[in-house]
């Protein structure tokens, strides 16, 4: 409006150009306005810039939106019957259509603030034609709508605009809503998606406000729950070139999921676009501005959006409320009159809109409806309040009722419905965000079905807030079977997860876990390291406990080993016995048969502490085969060393004058032996007393067993132990070696050095055979050493001999034996 001067002194307000007038009018003592897209298409003249522009055509009547004007209309009419609500008040209302475009909307706007009078008076009183304001269904209108009113503080009760951007109270400072922000929706859709494993998704929004700010929430929530969006596509409805671009996106994309966070309208467009070019089998997730609404179902679009699952606003049953729609508007409100054949009425009042009486297909479906019918009854109560209202005098009707009255009144409405319903409004100005979860079904007769299948309670406790029916789903294609849709399958047990280089988290390979490491659970980031004594499995699924090896009488390589002990022992024996048989021949008499059966005991002695080394360690059994293996070994060379000397001493006395002899007869030979052997004694003493060998678990040559063996204790002693028995073996070594230029007959110190030398390699050679040895391996080889240089001893020494006295008898004579023969 413009204030002119008619009169020096009186101005006169009038509209500029001509007035706007509402579709749907009715005059009351208080108004309330409204505005829906009653139709859907907005058709924009040519602009010649020669002439004035012509003015904007809509077309296409979106039967939805005009379902909502028709319940608004409802809800007034049922107040106005009531005695309980306003009793002498009459509501109004000045319905517009925006024909769903932000340019009316906005034309709509001025038009409800203003009213449609061409001049007001002489004085601009910038009071309001409404009081309150009911729309828009999109975020975006209704973003034009609150902006442009709030200044002059009219409120406006939205029935669908989720936009989680009007929360704020200081840009909307007038704005409620009957419906929840898209804050919840938007991370209910990222648990929804979650919850049937969907990783690899991708997003199409409407490039508008309500589409950006619930695509972003949505993203942000689907960051928190895993889950990957492969593409995020936006378009406007006046955009069909980027139409195309998402349909071919869609089309080459791999993921199987798509979460499509649009308005109806944008919906529509693509659906037509899929359609076009035939591109099935998609798991659509949607919101519940589309996910339920009646234009989009038509004969194809069940083969693009079958199976699809979305949130929708609850329904609720308005008595009465069908037959309005169905019959007593038309006869009431747009004085329809008359019918053809076909029953459509011949005159309305609103010609545009005669096709469309008696179309009840989507009555049913009226969820949008109850959002408008509470915020009907939230305004009205605000005014009953504000009147002061009372059942017994009514309401005081010269109450000059103020716009920012009705919104001061509207943040403490707390009133129930007869149909059992409470509306109220949160420190935002919206409702709590309940939805159900529906599905598209076919039904027996070929219909489509809006089919509940759960439902989402934010005012629950967390965990309890979604409850849903996974067998009453039906998925796209008619499908029983839940969609698969991620970017790597599932990493089993034993695998963990590793990223692909410049991929997104869900995009990853399933490597198996290291060994001794393990990955129980699915989906593992990484694999845990099992305990010390315990090993992976073999799918490393599972920490069994490491196997324990030791050289046991059981296995084959400690039987065999048990058998060329034992083979020794008897080897020993039977020389002892052939020996003991002839111990009065010379051979027997030559080779100083107190030192030989001594030798051959000690022999006996070397072999079976053999046996010490095989079977499972223990403190006693750790600390007796070192010692017995010392010791027993120090006696066999002490003997034979004694040998040695008797055999260079006997050929030494029978030179002239010489009286060795007497100075190492059999007396000195067991002292010897015995201070030898003793010498050992000690050092095995002093290593058991400071630091004995003990019982050891060996985890580091072998990480998926554990090998039991001796440790040392204390290496000296061991290394003493061993260089003492290596020192003697050198030393008789040695004294036998200065032997060899006597007789050839008598070739006893021949025979010590081959046993030597035999003795001395085979313990050369064990050094680093022993250090290189892992696990049981290494008692093995000290077993192979022990065995081998006693047998090396035996043979060298005793088999010639045995040889005579069992095979050549004959040979056994005295002057064979000094070489005479």
């Amino acid at each position: 409006m413009a204030c002119g001067t008619a009169e020096e002194d009186a101005p006169l307000c009038q509209i500029l150009q001509s007035p706007t007038f509402p579709l749907l009018y009715k005059k009351g003592d208080v108004m309330i306005g409204g505005a829906f897209s009653i139709h859907s298409k907005l058709t924009q003249p040519q602009l010649s810039f020669t002439e004035k522009p012509r003015p904007l055509t809509c077309s296409s009547v979106n039967l939805r939106e005009f379902r909502f004007a028709q319940t608004m209309i409802f809800a007034i009419e049922e107040i106005n019957r009531s005695t309980f609500l306003l009793p002498n008040v009459s509501i109004g209302y000045r319905i517009y259509d925006n024909c769903a475009s932000t340019l009316t909307s906005m034309q709509a706007t001025m038009a409800l603030m203003n009213g449609d009078e061409w001049i007001l008076g002489k004085k601009c009183s910038g009071q309001s034609d409404v009081h309150a304001i009911i729309g828009e269904s999109e975020s975006s209108s209704t973003i034009v709508l609150s902006q442009t009113t709030g200044p002059f503080r009219i409120p406006v009760v939205s029935h669908s605009s989720t936009c989680e951007c009007l929360s704020n109270r200081k840009e909307y400072p007038s704005f409620f809503r009957t419906i929840a922000s898209d804050l919840y929706q938007s991370r209910a859709l990222a648990q929804l998606v979650k919850h049937f494993g969907w990783t690899w998704v991708g997003a199409v929004n409407s490039d508008s406000e309500y589409g950006n700010n619930g695509m972003a929430i949505f993203l942000a929530a689907a960051k928190e729950e895993g889950v990957c969006v492969e593409y995020t596509e936006k378009f406007h409805r006046a955009e069909p070139g980027k139409l195309l671009k998402v349909v071919e996106v869609i089309q080459k994309s791999t993921a199987r999921v798509i979460v499509a966070f649009m308005a109806h309208v944008e919906m529509n467009s693509l659906l037509e676009q899929l359609n076009l070019y035939n591109i099935t089998g998609r798991q659509f997730v949607g919101v519940e501005a589309w996910i339920t609404a009646d234009s989009l179902v038509t004969p194809t679009s069940f083969s693009v959006l079958g199976g699809s699952l979305g949130f929708a606003v609850e329904k609720a049953n308005i008595s009465g409320l069908h037959d309005y729609l169905v019959k007593d508007f038309w006869e009431t409100e747009l004085q329809c009159k008359g019918t053809n054949m076909n029953g459509i009425p011949e005159t309305c009042k609103n010609k545009d809109l005669t096709e469309f009486r008696g179309y009840d297909d989507d009555v049913e479906e009226l969820r949008y409806s109850n959002n408008i019918y509470k915020a009907i009854y939230a305004v009205a109560s605000s005014l009953h309040s504000i009147m002061k209202c009372s059942d017994s005098q009514g309401c005081e009707n010269t109450v000059d009722i103020k716009p920012w009255q009705v919104v001061e009144s509207l943040k403490q409405v707390n009133i129930s419905l007869r149909n059992g319903d409470q509306v109220w409004f949160d420190s935002t100005g919206a409702a709590m965000a309940k939805y159900e979860v529906v599905n598209w079904q076919r039904g027996s007769d070929g219909s489509v079905l809006f089919k509940p299948v759960g439902y989402y309670d934010a005012s629950l406790p967390p965990g309890q807030m979604f409850v849903l029916n996974n067998e009453a789903i039906m998925w796209p294609a008619g499908s029983k079977e839940l969609p698969i849709s991620v970017c790597s399958t599932s990493c089993h047990p034993g695998t963990h997860k590793v990223l692909q280089k410049g991929k997104p988290v869900c995009c990853y390979d399933c490597v198996p876990c290291p060994l001794g490491e393990i990955s129980n659970t699915t989906d593992s980031n990484d694999c845990t390291k099992c305990p010390e004594e315990f090993w992976s499995n073999q799918n490393k699924d599972a920490c069994v406990p490491k196997k324990i090896e030791f050289l046991s009488f059981s296995e084959v390589m400690g039987k065999i080993l048990v058998i060329f002990t034992l083979f020794g022992v008897l080897l020993t024996l039977i020389t002892a016995i052939l020996f003991l048989i002839n111990k009065d021949t010379p051979l027997v008499k030559a080779n100083n048969s107190e030192l030989s059966f001594l030798l051959l005991f000690s022999l006996s002695l070397c072999f079976l502490c053999s046996l010490t080394f095989i079977g499972q360690p223990s403190e006693w059994s750790c600390m007796l085969r070192h010692t017995a293996f010392g010791i027993t070994f120090v006696l066999c060379i002490s003997c034979i060393l004694g040998k040695t000397v008797v055999v260079l001493m006997a050929f030494k006395a029978t030179l002239p004058g010489s009286n060795m002899m007497k100075w190492f007869g059999p007396a000195q030979q067991r002292l010897s032996v015995l201070a030898f052997t003793l010498i050992q004694i000690i050092i095995c003493v002093l290593w058991l007393t400071i630091n004995p060998p003990f019982p050891f678990k060996n985890m580091t040559n072998y990480k998926d067993r554990i090998i039991l063996e001796c440790a040392l204790g204390s290496p000296v002693g061991f290394w003493a132990v061993l260089g003492y028995i290596g020192l003697l073996a050198v030393l008789c070594c040695v004294l036998a070696f200065l032997g060899r230029k006597l007789p050839d007959n008598f070739n006893e110190a021949k025979f010590i050095t081959f046993s030597m030398l035999i003795f001395c390699t085979v313990w050369i050679t064990f050094i680093p055979a022993y250090v290189s040895s892992p696990g049981k391996f290494t008692v093995a080889v000290e077993i192979f050493a022990i065995l081998a240089s006693s047998y090396g001893i035996l043979f060298c020494i005793f088999a010639p001999k045995c040889f005579i006295l069992a095979l050549r008898p004959e040979l056994n004579t005295k002057k064979h034996i000094l070489g005479k023969v």
